[in-house]
């Protein structure tokens, strides 16, 4: 009996332990994984990953990305360190403020985002900063300049300043017309007020124009009437002083240039002496009967437009471009052919003929 029981023992020993070699092989087939070499399956999953990057060097971000990048993949309990845990932390982060190709995070990172330490990372960080914000300076530059040259006026001549300030001056709201009136009622103090004036030449205010053979008044053609007969058949010519002498009885030096007077009209004496051709309108000056010099009816009439608002500069005596601007302003407003000058319509109105 007691060899039996002894080898029903022996039996049951040699059973479990046959029991227990059947199930080690399972056991042996699925050893644990190494976290340095999940760690690098990962990373050599990730996309874009290739064969120089070893695992065991990558930062702390790129194995983050690499562990988001795979589908449901998890951190392995009591396998992480400090460093991975960080990782993870980074790379959530990076998701959120956007990342660049290389995994490292965008110059225009949300404050609070977790920077790297070391110094390769350091350096990584700073490379990729450089790009994202070196174009937005030097989109800066450019924009910059355009403005700059914008700000820069170009260069304007005299006669186009003065155009400018004389469309300012009055010639988009009409007079009032009671003003008008009162200033009409003095033109005899106006008049007396200028007996002894004398215009000046001022090229630098008032440019002089220059002589074109046979030009004619532009425009004039369109002016109907008797009283613009003059203006139409104006044109530009050139003699000696001989000739205006044996047409006309009066040639006088008026304002930097001579003129000579005919039937009412003052014009300007091109060639008479070529050292005083100074003149700021090349057509007819209408003066009246009276033969008064043009000089000072131009500034009669200056004084009366400045008074009503139409003139803003100075009385001169010269028919420059403000004074034909304000002439043309205050011809519209009372209905008469817009011609610039002084013609004979506007004289009559004014009150000064």
């Amino acid at each position: 009996m007691k060899k039996l029981f002894t080898s029903l023992l022996i039996g049951c020993s040699l059973a479990l332990a046959g029991a227990a070699l059947a199930q080690q092989p399972d056991q042996q087939s699925t050893p644990k994984k190494k976290p340095g070499a999940e760690k690098a399956h990962a990373a050599q999953g990730a996309p874009g990953a290739t064969p120089q990057e070893r695992p065991g060097r990558q930062t702390g971000a790129m194995k983050g990305q690499g562990a988001a990048n795979q589908p449901g993949a998890t951190n392995e309990p009591g396998a992480g360190k400090g460093r991975k845990t960080r990782a993870g932390q980074e790379s959530a982060t990076g998701a959120q403020t956007g990342t660049g190709v290389s995994g490292q995070p965008a110059a225009s990172a949300t404050p609070g985002a977790e920077q790297p330490r070391k110094g390769m990372k350091g350096r990584a960080a700073k490379a990729s900063a450089t790009p994202a914000t070196s174009p937005a300076a030097a989109t800066g530059a450019v924009s910059a300049t355009p403005a700059a040259g914008a700000s820069a006026a170009p260069t304007v001549s005299a006669t186009g300043q003065q155009r400018g300030q004389a469309n300012v001056a009055g010639g988009t709201k009409k007079a009032d017309p009671q003003k008008v009136q009162q200033v009409k009622a003095q033109a005899p103090q106006i008049k007396a007020q200028h007996a002894n004036f004398r215009a000046q030449p001022k090229p630098q205010q008032v440019p002089a124009v220059t002589f074109n053979q046979n030009r004619r008044i532009e425009g004039s053609d369109q002016w109907q009437g008797a009283q613009y007969e003059a203006f139409r058949s104006y044109h530009s010519e050139r003699h000696d002083q001989g000739w205006y002498r044996s047409r006309y009885n009066r040639v006088e030096l008026i304002g930097g240039g001579y003129y000579y007077w005919n039937s009412g009209y003052w014009y300007p004496a091109w060639g008479y002496n070529p050292s005083a051709e100074y003149y700021a309108y090349d057509g007819p000056i209408y003066v009246g009967q009276r033969a008064e010099p043009p000089d000072r009816v131009i500034a009669d009439v200056q004084t009366e437009l400045q008074q009503m608002g139409y003139y803003q500069g100075e009385v001169d005596g010269l028919l420059g471009p403000m004074t034909r601007q304000a002439l043309t302003d205050y011809q519209a407003d009372q209905g008469l052919t817009t011609t610039a000058v002084i013609d004979e319509p506007t004289l009559n109105s004014l009150g000064l003929s």
